[in-house]
């Protein structure tokens, strides 16, 4: 029954890709497809598949039809490369299918001695067997990288042909690893395999009929993985022929021979491989060997912004600019020099001992003498004739990169030498000048939001200072009206008595002015409580009498939910105001209800008023007054001291007329009864 199935299952896949092999040929000109090496891949296969079924699978002819089919793939995939847009791959993966090549001819001399020395068949065959699982996992591999190279949307013709490449190498693989294991031919398995190939040709077809070319974009990432597989297969290939060898001429002591050899080869790999040395020099020369270009700045880029961008917490970000650069070229250390006065002096360090730096690094080296544009390196030829004796006083010192933002220097970089010492070569210079200059727009970000952060506490001293002046200003004023009616009204028991309430007042204002301008932050008055709010205007109103007339109203005794500090400081900048616009007889009056579960208390003069576009525009702008030689202040800090208390102030004024300032209040409760004037 199997035989019959295997014989049967590949017969139908030798049809298949027979047909598609000349379906391949004769549509030649769509342009979708390499057909000519598709045609030449799908004929080997197809010839591969017929010898399978006609004179079976342990046939030499069928493994060399088998070695044929594989190579012929490598060559459609290789031919792929070439037409995504780069005349050649790029050396690494050129060399992996070089060797995956040289391995499936390697297997193929394998079998052909099984057949010439029957006496040497059982290892030759588990050898070839090994090569077998090597060929198929390396190609996978490249399979891997061919499909990761073709942007979604653009190869849809060679999706499903990449994808049915990689089936059936996935089922030598798994074919390979029981034979491998089990010592004995699944043949079962085989005849499933047949089945697989027949259903990988119609996913062929579909690929086929699907046209359109496609970019392709080799990845270095890749590249280093599939060098890095092939080898370990070549090592694991030489482990198996060196103990396959070892047990042959070993005698009695193979096992202990053998398992010497493994451990102590295994140790020397990993002994290698761990070398910091030996890993940069074998960077270095794959990255000049193999690929055009030594960088992949893609990778590159993205390592860059995320050391800069990492959280302030991690690491100052005058260390991870650094830790950046340094990384760029794989440099151990470095140092940030930053423009002092006319030199440069150390700044941050990544990786640096300060204490192992020399004491005047950078001192001796003008801020003139420093080129913006020019790289230095000090190891090269007249390199360490240009930058100053301290900076190669430093034994580290490799590289001086200046950091320039707009034509001026905002750093300098020493970068320390690397494990592998190397000469810099033109994309090295590119590189470092494109990050330093990025580096240098940092620094001068951090630089200007600590200037505008230390600009913002100026302001905010500026801000209080001016309201002080504001405050100290209707003091004055206020004095100097008690010393004006002084001169009339001195012999006045009532006025002397005024005189003295006002005086205290203004020392107690002048005291609270102080506390304030000692202050980093606005102070804050009582915790707001439910206030009186008539005992409270009384008190205002009689430390004013000495200087203008005051009157008061009130409906009930409202009680609001204010602080009693802010209300008194809000209250007199409104009084001051009302008494400068009111004329010396006129009475200032203030009006104290509640209303709909608001407490108002109304300011009103009847002075010059104010227009409705002044009072919209510029009434609460800071350093805008209507008055000459005012600050513009009074209006504005009372504003804000009732959206403080959770308040608001209404502006009711007409030109000619007077105004009426409301400030409304968050209202506790009232008592019912009347309060009349008071003069």
């Amino acid at each position: 029954m199997v035989p019959t199935l295997i014989l049967g299952s590949h017969a139908l896949a030798a049809l298949l890709f027979a047909s598609l092999a000349l379906w391949a040929l004769r549509s030649e000109g769509d342009g979708s497809l390499p057909r000519k090496p598709l045609a030449a891949a799908l004929a080997m296969t197809a010839l591969w598949a017929l010898a399978v079924a006609g004179i079976g699978e342990n046939d030499l002819v069928t493994r060399i039809a088998q070695g044929a089919r594989n190579l012929g793939w490598l060559a459609f995939m290789i031919v792929v490369q070439r037409r995504g847009g780069t005349e050649r791959p790029p050396a690494a993966i050129g060399t992996v299918y070089g060797v995956v090549a040289v391995v499936i001819l390697v297997k193929l001399a394998l079998h052909a001695t099984a057949v010439a020395a029957p006496e040497a068949a059982t290892r030759a065959i588990e050898a070839a067997q090994l090569l077998g699982m090597m060929v198929a996992v390396a190609a996978l591999v490249l399979v891997q990288a061919l499909y990761n190279s073709v942007k979604p949307g653009r190869g849809s013709g060679l999706r499903p042909v990449v994808l049915a490449m990689a089936g059936m190498w996935l089922v030598d693989v798994n074919l390979l690893s029981v034979a491998y294991l089990t010592a004995t031919w699944p043949a079962s398995l085989a005849a499933l395999r047949g089945l697989a190939m027949a259903m990988l040709a119609l996913a062929i077809a579909a690929g086929l009929q699907r046209r359109g070319e496609w970019p392709m974009q080799i990845s270095r990432t890749v590249a280093y993985q599939s060098l890095s597989l092939v080898a370990i297969g070549l090592y694991f290939a030489l482990l198996a022929l060196a103990t396959t060898a070892i047990a042959a001429i070993g005698g009695a002591n193979a096992r202990l021979l053998q398992t010497a050899f493994v451990f102590g080869s295994t140790a020397a790999v990993l002994t290698l491989v761990s070398s910091t040395w030996l890993r940069a020099w074998i960077k270095v020369k794959l990255a000049k060997h193999f690929f055009r270009h030594r960088y992949d700045y893609r990778a590159e880029w993205m390592r860059f912004t995320e050391t800069l961008g990492e959280p302030e917490d991690s690491a100052p970000l005058d260390q991870r600019i650094v830790k950046a650069l340094a990384d760029l070229t794989d440099s151990p250390a470095g140092v940030l020099l930053v423009p002092d006065d006319k030199a440069v002096a150390v700044g941050a360090t990544w990786n640096v001992d300060r204490d192992a730096l020399p004491s005047d690094l950078g001192t001796d080296w003008l801020q003139e003498r420093v080129d913006p544009a020019l790289i230095l390196e000090l190891d090269a030829p007249g390199g360490e004739h240009a930058a100053a004796p301290s900076i190669r006083a430093w034994d580290q010192a490799w590289v001086v990169v200046p950091l320039a933002h707009h034509k001026r220097l905002a750093g300098v970089i020493l970068l320390g030498r690397p494990p592998l010492p190397r000469a810099l070569d033109w994309e090295d210079f590119d590189l470092l000048k494109a990050a330093g200059r990025q580096l240098a727009s940092y620094i001068a970000e951090e630089r200007a939001q600590a200037a505008l952060a230390e600009a913002q506490r100026f302001d905010e001293f500026n801000r209080r200072f001016a309201f002080i002046m504001h405050d100290i200003k209707n003091l004055v004023s206020q004095l100097t009206l008690v010393a004006r009616n002084a001169e009339r009204h001195a012999d006045n028991p009532a006025f002397r008595a005024d005189m003295v309430a006002t005086l205290h007042d203004s020392a107690g204002r002048m005291n609270d002015m102080l506390a304030r301008l000692s202050q980093h932050h606005g102070a804050r008055g009582d915790a707001p409580v439910a206030t009186p709010l008539v005992p409270l205007v009384r008190r205002i109103a009689k430390a004013r009498r000495a200087q203008h007339r005051v009157d008061i109203a009130a409906a009930g005794d409202p009680l609001a939910i204010v602080e009693p500090a802010l209300l008194e400081t809000l209250l007199n900048h409104l009084i001051q105001n009302a008494i400068e616009a009111s004329a010396a007889n006129d009475p200032v009056t203030i009006e104290v209800n509640a209303v709909q579960g608001e407490a108002r208390i109304d300011v009103i003069d009847r002075g010059c008023g104010m227009s409705a576009a002044f009072v919209r525009e510029k009434l609460f702008k800071p350093f805008v007054s209507s008055k000459p030689g005012g600050f513009g202040l009074g209006a504005f800090e009372a504003q804000k001291l009732a959206a403080e208390m959770g308040g608001r102030i209404e502006v009711d004024s007409t030109e000619g007329k007077g105004t009426r300032f409301s400030v409304v209040l968050r209202a506790a409760g009232s008592t019912p009864h009347q309060i009349g004037q008071a003069a």
